[in-house]
């Protein structure tokens, strides 16, 4: 049986991945709003005369037939198979490019800076705190590069290809968003715009509208993308979770020839073109963000307490334990047996650095792990007290200046301090695979950054993902009380594509796909 320390956090945030994933799949319906609208609306007058509508909160206005026909296409395309896929998605990916490169030559030739002036609002007319709940609503653009990990196991070598393909996507990403806003405010002001179709609708408002057409199909194509990469890996995490016990068995079965997950593919490729017809697409993005924030804080996290873990002697490469850092030494026999052929100067994952332990001796009295398990407790909720503290100020607090500065100070510090306990301990050191640098760092300056977006987005927003938490916590207690994951060797020999041996095909670890992820 596995204990909330070893399946609690996989579960949570492999059902956070998926439930988001699971939303997010509607993503042809912007590209439908922008076909319609250049139809002048045709498609959705026609739906609404033939059809009808309905004005229920959280429910589209009226069906979307056309994303969900979208939907079921490219799950089909999926079910042939990884090559047909990846072929498909690179053809959509590069017509996307060279759309976003006529989007944006375009659109610095016909760019007013007038627009940017402060009669217009200015470059940031909502603030700093706008701009913060701008990104933390806008952060589901950066959905899908799990999808990169998910496939690991189909690269030829991923502990380096991986972490180098998520690099250049998130930077790809990030500029072209960048750019995009950029020649789209500076062409129309903001306020202008119509938000079904905005890009479309800035080249029509300056008389281009030849380019509009081809704004509608680049838009078609990305959502496509996004709509390939989200199929591809949500049946693999959904397949991963089944072969690891934190989810049911009949996920775990593949194709005999494609090698694909074809439970998940088809559950996910017939759930999701309902959810395009029912759900309005605002309450969908808004999901999509909170989804996405949420499972970075558990992420790393992760990554933080299985850098601190003792390697498990018995896995191919030498994979991460399961199991939580303070028990990570006390229920294995095989840890016990190294400890004892090891030097006592030799300090081990999780123990007290041997420079500082004159300095720290109250600390390298704890059990292996455990001052690091304390630690990052405290770490993560000085985060979430300071983050409200910076988020939310005095007035929303209710607290009179002088309390301000000292909850803002005594949060500060506490952090600092938990982040130079965790650092003052010995990490798992691997030369065979790659590893998140900076380690606790990076991952508690994520950890701090996330929650401080997640706390920009609308009470509203937090409601309907509690409701969705609370719709299937069979989910979560099934990663508590079901089997015990999978050994390495088993999860392989159930799959035919996983049989050849890991140091020929080069797979990734779990440790490494989470660090990458």
């Amino acid at each position: 049986m596995c204990s909330w320390g070893n399946c609690g956090p996989s579960s949570l945030a492999g059902y956070c991945s998926s439930s988001v994933s699971l939303v997010g799949l509607p993503w042809p319906a912007p590209g439908a709003a922008h076909l319609d609208a250049i139809l002048s609306h045709g498609i959705r007058s026609f739906t609404m005369a033939h059809v009808g509508s309905w004005q229920v909160p959280f429910l589209a206005q009226y069906p979307d037939f056309l994303a969900a026909g979208v939907i079921l296409l490219a799950s089909a395309f999926v079910y042939c198979g990884v090559h047909i896929c990846s072929w498909l998605n690179r053809t959509f990916s590069a017509i996307s490019l060279v759309v976003i490169l006529f989007i944006v030559t375009l659109g610095f030739v016909l760019a007013r800076p007038e627009n940017w002036s402060t009669e217009e609002g200015g470059f940031a007319p909502f603030g700093f705190s706008g701009i913060m709940a701008g990104a933390a609503t806008c952060f589901f653009a950066f959905l899908g590069f799990g999808a990169i990990a998910a496939s690991s196991e189909e690269g030829q070598n991923p502990k380096r290809a991986v972490p180098m393909a998520i690099a250049i996507s998130v930077g790809l990403m990030a500029g072209t968003n960048i750019l995009a806003s950029t020649v789209l405010t500076l062409m129309v002001p903001r306020h202008g715009l119509d938000p079904d179709w905005t890009l479309a609708d800035a080249f029509y408002q300056r008389g281009y509208s030849w380019a509009g057409f081809i704004v509608a199909a680049g838009a078609v194509c990305c959502m496509t993308t996004v709509l390939f990469n989200i199929l591809f890996a949500v049946p693999r995490i959904v397949h991963a979770m089944s072969t690891d016990g934190l989810f049911f068995q009949i996920f775990t079965r593949v194709h005999p020839r494609t090698q694909v997950p074809i439970v998940g593919i088809l559950v996910f490729g017939f759930l999701m073109p309902l959810l395009a017809v029912l759900l309005d697409l605002e309450a969908l993005i808004r999901f999509l963000s909170i989804g996405t924030l949420v499972t970075r804080p558990v992420v790393n996290t992760s990554i933080i307490v299985l850098r601190f873990q003792k390697s498990s002697p018995s896995s191919p490469l030498g994979s991460v334990s399961p199991g939580p850092v303070a028990e990570g030494y006390e229920h294995s026999s095989g840890h016990r047996r190294l400890e004892d052929t090891e030097q006592p100067s030799a300090a081990e994952p999780g123990q007290l650095r041997p420079a500082l332990r004159p300095f720290l001796g109250f600390i390298s009295g704890c059990r292996p792990g455990a001052a690091v398990a304390w630690a990052l407790r405290v770490l993560v909720v000085s985060a979430i007290i300071l983050d409200c503290v910076l988020a939310f100020g005095k007035s929303a607090l209710h607290l009179p200046p002088w309390g301000h500065t000292l909850l803002l100070l005594l949060s500060s510090v506490v952090f600092l301090l938990s982040l130079l306990v965790l650092g003052a301990h010995q990490q798992q050191r691997r030369q065979d695979t790659f590893q998140v640098p900076m380690v606790p760092l990076i991952p508690a300056a994520s950890i701090l950054l996330n929650v401080f977006l997640m706390l920009h987005l609308s009470s509203l927003t937090w409601l309907r993902f509690s409701i969705w938490l609370l719709i299937d916590p069979f989910w979560l207690c099934y990663g508590y009380e079901g089997p015990k994951a999978n050994s390495w060797e088993s999860r392989h020999a159930s799959h035919p594509c996983f049989s050849l041996p890991r140091e020929n095909k080069g797979f990734l670890s779990g440790q490494e796909i989470l660090e990458t992820a």
